[in-house]
């Protein structure tokens, strides 16, 4: 039940990345962040999102001064950071310690989740809530487990997967549940989930190491390679009474295979579409209709954004770490060290280098 950590790169740390001494009078704090240069043109470049420091000013009522601990790198800051100015702070979340506050509701030692972005240092008010309207919100004991779990299994992908799929899949035991991007971060829990509730799980990832992953530590029935194997010719032989719920993080050609291949009265729970998120955007890749699937097995398929639920936030968090202390869920985490170097794990991230939830360690 413990997780695997893999590290890429070295912590780098320059002074400004130290925090001062918290005092009602404090010496000057510098920020570092990366900021929006230019929207990506295919494959994001590290020129693309410049590296720049910011004086940070004293603290006004109401708000607090956090450090950032673990910052989140995810497939869906590659679409979404079109809906942000040039200039701002490259979008993002993060797990940081609370160094200073002048408000009661944070105080000084407690950790946040934060939607505030790729930066070092962060003045903030409760009410900041980034690209998804999400207040900051002090971390739940997590009863000993990591705290850079807040970005995972016991955050947002936790939650994507938790009612992403349940809430979408409707699922019963005894039914067959594909997932695509099967070894991130949610793909991974998806599975799980399924399993628990007595599900075939069938698994599509990128190698043969994510492959055994899958299959010998976190229970899927099966898995599929589909750099090295024919999907759909693999999936006819792993689900041979059809596919009633597919959970879709890639969108693209596989997708199209999995749904041509559904039960009638299926369900598909559109997450996202990573094959396509580093194409060009006047020039999207064409895939195979599906509109004759879902007609003649009378499908359904829903797209979501996780913060539908944000009411139930919570609900989603306790029944995770439930899971965990029960032995029922694991998780793995990516850990890239050092600041400096989350373009290297973003971009890694879009090749499909991690396993599970992608972090990087500040």
């Amino acid at each position: 039940m413990m997780s695997s950590l893999f590290s890429r790169g070295q912590v780098l740390l320059t002074k400004s990345f130290q925090p001062t001494r918290i005092n009602s009078i404090r010496t000057m704090v510098i920020a570092k962040k990366y900021v929006i240069g230019k929207y990506f043109q295919g494959e994001p470049k590290r020129s693309d999102l410049p590296l720049v420091e910011e004086e940070l000013p004293p603290l006004k009522d109401g708000e607090y001064l956090i450090q950032a601990e673990y910052l989140s790198v995810d497939p869906y800051m590659r679409p979404y950071v079109y809906r942000v100015p040039l200039g701002r702070t490259m979008i993002g979340s993060q797990v940081a310690k609370i160094i200073e506050s002048k408000n009661p509701n944070f105080p000084v030692g407690q950790r946040v989740f934060a939607n505030i972005g790729w930066r070092t240092h962060t003045v903030i008010r409760e009410d900041a809530g980034g690209v998804f309207d999400q207040p900051p919100y002090v971390l739940p004991d997590f009863d000993g487990l990591p705290a850079s779990l807040g970005l995972g299994v016991l955050g947002m992908p936790g939650n994507t997967s938790y009612f992403g799929f349940l809430e979408i899949c409707q699922p019963k035991a005894g039914e067959t549940l594909v997932v695509s991007g099967a070894a991130g971060a949610v793909g991974s829990h998806v599975g799980q989930i399924g399993k628990i509730l007595g599900l075939n799980v069938i698994g599509i990832a990128g190698s043969d190491a994510k492959c055994k992953w899958l299959k010998e530590e976190l229970g899927f029935d099966h898995a599929i390679n589909y750099k090295t194997q024919n999907v759909a010719t693999a999936l006819r032989e792993a689900a041979p009474n059809k596919v009633d719920c597919y959970f879709d993080n890639v969108g693209g050609d596989i997708s199209g295979i999995v749904l041509n291949q559904m039960n009638v009265f299926g369900r598909i729970s559109v997450c996202g579409s990573i094959s396509s998120y580093n194409a060009d955007i006047n020039a999207m890749p064409k895939t195979a209709i599906i509109q004759p699937a879902l007609v003649f097995a009378q499908l359904k398929m829903e797209g979501f954004i996780v913060m539908r639920w944000k009411n139930r936030w919570m609900e989603g968090i306790e029944q995770n770490l439930k899971w965990i202390k029960e032995g029922k869920l694991k998780y793995r985490e990516t850990v890239t060290d050092g600041f400096e170097n989350m373009f290297d794990a973003f971009a890694g991230l879009l090749q499909g280098e991690n396993t599970g939830k992608a972090v990087v360690k500040v």
